[in-house]
């Protein structure tokens, strides 16, 4: 974190105190047949505040989505031991000790939950989400990817040694058609691209429009899909020793496992859902030409999230079957090196001790955990040796800024608490 936003954060976290006696102001968006202008959330608006407090939980009314059904059988209800983990502190990086309540509120929080085992030790909703609501994870789903990769790979279906070009030979001559499956789950690609958001020409800017997160200006139209998009990105330096993160090369690393299984993600990833007794399916948002957005587009309800959390804290087994190889999980829970991340410091700031592994944050210190980190304030949490899960949806205003490595100290240190 920069020096100038110590004081930023400072202040933020003052002014959420101060304001806790007040009932917030949950704005009024979607009212009305139809909704006036200034509440109505449109495919232009929906990542932008206010608008995004009710665009990320009703992503499907604005942009085709490919489901990802729960089942047939029955919702299997989460049993619940509530404890008061309201005015927990922690020490944020600004120099104060925070509550919990005052990071979830100051953060721009939609739902939160943490679980222990099978019971929900923790549960809040603000500005107006409900328990059914399906919030968008954003990268997130990366994870997801990589846990369902990691299960070809068991499965002998992926061969992490192989060049991606002979998996996907429309590759062949881009920055990806080169590299090993391995380095694609781990982020060593060598690719010219910034994952910037805030600039509309930016390779990561190309990647929403090609993925139909935002329209296309007209100088930026070129690309229908990711299926055209992904071949143009050039390669920049050699493969390997380094962390680049890189949202198109999580889409590559989804083409290719579309590729060698012959299945699309959203039906990789149903076989696993719709077996973990969830409430609602979820769903990924499908590019124009309808492919999943398999490095930032699922959509669940904050239980499930934590239902499919539950399933790596428990080595991927549930009520007696197991729905994925503890093997693969295992492959993850090793983690890198930490080295190689902290190399990065932008993301080594944010996670500290961390190292990435398939398409995970992987902590091996104190205490061994793996996280999930979405823009906009996503989280899916998992401490391996408490068998605490949590996840977090929010509303961010900005897609990277000043909570997010307070965010991180937030959910380990509710661990370490649970963990006495």
């Amino acid at each position: 974190m920069s020096q100038n936003a110590v004081p930023l954060l400072v202040r933020l976290y003052v002014e959420v105190n101060e304001s806790s006696l007040v009932e917030p102001v949950v704005p009024r968006l979607m009212q009305g047949f139809p909704a006036a202008p200034e509440q109505r959330v449109t495919w232009k608006n929906w990542m932008r505040p206010p608008f995004n407090r009710w665009g990320f939980r009703h992503l499907s009314q604005l942009r085709p989505s490919i489901e990802v059904q729960a089942g047939r059988g029955p919702c299997e209800p989460l049993a619940e031991a509530p404890q008061a983990l309201d005015e927990l502190h922690f020490d944020s990086v600004c120099g104060l000790s925070i509550s919990v309540l005052d990071h979830l509120r100051a953060s721009h929080t939609d739902g939160f939950l943490v679980m222990r085992g099978d019971q929900v030790l923790f549960e809040r909703y603000f500005n107006g989400q409900r328990p059914d609501d399906r919030h968008i994870m954003f990268s997130v789903t990366k994870s997801l990817i990589g846990v369902l990769g990691e299960q070809l790979i068991s499965d002998a279906v992926l061969d992490p040694t192989r060049q991606v070009s002979s998996y996907v030979p429309e590759l062949a001559g881009s920055a990806f058609g080169d590299a090993s499956v391995r380095q694609l789950f781990d982020m060593a690609v060598g690719v010219d691209y910034s994952e910037v958001y805030d600039d509309p020409a930016s390779e990561s800017s190309q990647y929403g429009y090609a993925c139909g997160f935002n329209p296309a200006p007209s100088q930026y139209s070129e690309f229908e899909s990711l299926y055209q998009y992904l071949p143009s990105l050039r390669k920049r330096g050699e493969h390997g020793g380094f962390f680049h993160y890189v949202t198109a090369t999580t889409e590559a690393l989804a083409w290719v496992m579309e590729c060698a299984s012959g299945r699309s993600c959203a039906q990789l990833l149903q076989a696993v859902w719709s077996r973990l007794g969830c409430e609602r399916d979820g769903y990924f948002m499908a590019d124009p030409w309808g492919r999943s957005v398999a490095g930032a587009g699922f959509s669940a309800t904050l239980r499930d999230m934590a239902r499919f959390g539950r399933l790596l804290a428990n080595d991927g087994r549930h009520a007696g079957s197991q729905l994925l190889s503890s093997e693969a999980i295992g492959r993850i829970a090793s983690g890198a090196s930490p080295a190689i991340y902290a190399a990065n410091p932008e993301f080594s700031a944010w996670t500290p001790g961390a190292s990435y592994r398939s398409q995970w944050y992987v902590f091996n210190d104190h205490s061994q955990a793996l996280m999930a980190g979405g823009i906009h304030g996503q989280y899916l949490f998992i401490d391996k040796p408490s068998n605490v899960v949590i996840v977090k949806q929010s509303s961010l205003p900005e897609a990277v800024g000043p909570f997010d490595a307070d965010s991180v100290r937030m959910l380990r240190a509710i661990a370490a608490h649970l963990t006495r």
